[in-house]
Parts: structure tokens; sequence; C-alpha cells
């Protein structure tokens, strides 16, 4: 009889079992990418393959196709024999993907993501909805606590304190949450997560949520809800993405800056414990190196930060839209640029979102004729938009009291705006 090997080599050569050659690690991986149906199911495929599943280090309980709902008491059998047959096999990234109905599938479900991290899953993504149409499936009040989880990702998901408290996952770098419910959630808090990104989620209507995460180098903001949460300091900062399009309780219809003095403001008074001097974003963001701040909204808390702006000493490429140019002062747009003394890049977009916009306006920073209002290390200014109106030539004006203008040639280490004033593309 052959040694193993040269068995392999000889189906190979005699155009046999192709799959049936390789080495036991690498079917693993190759099953590691199956729904965890269809690895189990390849144990019929000969002696061999018997046992292979049981330690396939992906696991994927996620039912039928990504846009077919699955419930769970379709899985209920199969995970629990699944997960029993496995014993403590270590999982490396595991994937839940199904909807919830019954009240009595709740913890059921909660134990098995309790055995999933006791099993030194790296990578988890719970994407569990409580009746398949976007009904919150709320985790259970327990923290979490593992040695080797560092990334998670949490869809359709109601949170709470407990769970968002990392302090027991010390490997945690990546945390990212879709269209989560933080309204029972005060604090989220870790100090190992490096990057962070919140969309779609909805926040207490009343109380601030605040993020401590001291650690983080990449934070999104995107897209969510009712009450900003607040930032705490964030000194390792280098990225970070802020855009508010959907509908804010941080929103006055009498005032600007949460000042309006009328008690019956949702926006303004309905608020509990929170200091009316606390920055809730921009001290938070301070230490970034590139900033992308968008409100579609306007809401009032980046004009509120404002009034205690903070320098962003590090700052070099910064994005806003229109919210910030606000005629006829553009008290918001000079101020951040005033607490940008290292700014390098300034691109403003005035209601064009992109990525391909009709206008596209160049210039650059005359240093012969310096502002003190504006960063000496200013290298570009871009100014997209769909059309060169009225108020994108107040802009051009107001940029232009900054010294930032149209020069022809390059000279005095001033810089030119680039095709005279304006590139069209059709």
């Amino acid at each position: 009889m052959p040694p193993p090997q040269e068995g392999k080599r000889a189906a190979l050569a005699c155009g046999g079992d192709v799959i049936g050659a390789l080495p036991d690690d690498l079917l693993q991986h190759v099953l590691s990418f199956l729904p965890a149906q269809q690895a189990v199911r390849t144990c019929v495929l000969a002696r061999r393959w018997r046992g292979l599943w049981k330690s396939v280090a992906g696991l994927r309980i996620t039912g039928g196709q990504e846009s077919e709902v699955t419930f769970v008491q379709e899985l209920r059998e199969f995970v629990n024999h699944l997960l029993l047959l496995r014993c403590r096999a270590q999982i490396d990234t595991c994937e839940l993907r199904f909807a919830v109905v019954s009240d009595d599938d709740v913890p059921r479900v909660s134990l098995w993501i309790r055995h999933i991290i006791l099993c030194q899953v790296r990578l988890l993504r719970l994407d569990i909805s409580r009746d398949g149409y976007g009904v919150y499936f709320y985790v259970d009040n327990l923290p979490l606590a593992s040695q080797h989880l560092t990334r998670l990702e949490l869809i359709d998901t109601g949170l709470n304190d407990s769970f968002l408290d990392f302090a027991g996952c010390p490997a945690l770098e990546d945390l990212v949450i879709i269209n989560g419910c933080f309204v029972h959630v005060r604090t989220i808090s870790s100090t190992s997560l490096k990057r962070l990104a919140i969309a779609d989620s909805s926040f207490n209507q009343h109380a601030r949520t605040r993020i401590y995460a001291p650690s983080l180098v990449s934070l999104r903001l995107e897209d969510n809800w009712d009450r900003t949460p607040v930032l705490e300091s964030m000194p390792s900062l280098k990225a970070a993405f802020v855009r508010f399009i959907k509908e804010s309780v941080d929103r006055c219809f009498y005032s600007d800056s949460w000042d309006c003095h009328n008690e019956d403001c949702q926006g303004c008074y309905d608020l509990q414990a929170v200091n009316s001097h606390d920055s809730v974003l921009l001290k938070g963001l301070s230490e970034a190196e590139n900033l992308t701040l968008i409100d579609e909204h306007d809401t009032f808390i980046f004009r509120r930060d404002l009034i205690w702006c903070p320098t962003f000493s590090k700052l070099k490429t910064l994005l806003l839209n229109e919210y910030w140019c606000v005629p006829d002062d553009f008290h918001a747009l000079a101020c951040i640029l005033e607490h940008s003394p290292f700014l390098e890049f300034l691109t403003l977009h005035f209601f064009s979102k992109g990525p391909n916009h009709k206008v596209e306006i160049k210039g650059g920073y005359n240093a012969v004729e310096s502002s003190a209002a504006i960063s000496k290390h200013l290298k570009a200014v871009e100014v997209k938009c769909n059309s060169v109106n009225a108020e994108v030539l107040k802009i051009l004006k107001f940029l232009g009291t900054l010294n930032i203008c149209k020069l022809t040639i390059n000279s005095h280490h001033s810089f030119y705006i680039s095709a005279v004033c304006l590139h069209l593309r059709g």
C-alpha cells in the first residue's frame, strides 16, 4: 500500500479526487466559508470527511440566502447539536444571521453567543433581528469577557451598558454597530478599541450616551438619530467621519445654538444630566488628523460646540459641507479654520454629495499676504458644487478675505488656483 502522500499524487496524476487530495487544514479552511449546514453535510462524502466539520475555524449559522429571512426555530435543533458535537473546538470567525420570533428563544440564542465566546472566537458578527422586520434583538445584560475577541459586528441589536463595557475584552480593536439601539445605554467603554463605526442607530431622546475609547484611531458616526453621543478624549485619533442626515432631537426651531429659552422646546430643554458647558463632539475630535463633518439636518450640535471651540492641533485635512458656510459672516467656517493652525487641505461640499461633482473650484493660500485667521501651512482648497450660484460666490468672496486667491504663477512659496478658477465636468 503506497504512503498517503504518494497515493494523493497518484490520484492527481490519474485525474482522480483532486479535492480529496488536499490536506485536512486546507479542506477545513474551505469549509469555513460555507454555511454550517452545508459544511456538516460533507460528512457523507467519505470516511475522511466525517469529522472535518467539527474543527472548522469559521462558523456561519445563517440559514438560507442573505436576502432571505431565516427564523431561529428552523435552526434550533441543528445549532444545539452542532455546538454540542463541536465541544469547545476553537472558532476564529463566527456569523449568526437569523430572526427571532418567540420570547422563549431569546435566552437560547444568548446562550449560543456565550458558548461561542468561550470557544475563543476572534471575529463575531451578530445579525439577529427580533422578528425579521428590523425590530431589535436585545442582548443579555451581562458583560462580554474574552481574551481573544478582536472584532465585533452588531446589526439590528438592542444594547445595554453591561454588554458595551468591554473591560473584559482587552484584545478588542474593531467595533461596528449598524441599526443598533442605544436607548438604554449610558456609556460605551473600551480602552483597547482602535476603530469604531456606528451607523443608522437610535440613541436616547432624553440623555446622551458617552463614548470612552482613549485608544481610538478611527471613528465613524453616520446617519444616527435622537441625542448625539458625547465623545470623551481620544488622543490617538487619526481620522473621524461624522454625518447627520436623519431626524435628530438636537434641533431647535427657535434658535441656532440650543439657547431658545423656550421650556417647551424638546431639543434645548428635554435633556437629563448634562452640563450645558460640556462639548458634545468637537472636543473629543480635537486630536484628529483628518476630519469630515457633515450636517444635512441642521442640528445645533456643531454650532453649540463652537462656543467652546477647541484647538485642532494635529488637523491636516478637513472636509465640511454647506452647514458650515452660512453667509454673511460665515462664523462656523471661520471659527474652525481659526482653530486649525496646521491645516493643509480644506474641502467644502456645497449642496453636492459627490463623488461626481459638476463643478470643482481649486485654490491655494497666498503665504506672502498671510492671514492670522487661517493656517499658514494650507496647501490646497477645494469647493465642490453643482453650479456656481450666488451662494457659492459668497463663499469664494469670503475665502478671498483669508488670502485664498487666484494666482497665475507659483512663486514666493505661494499656490495658485488651477484652471484659473473653475474646472467643469460634463
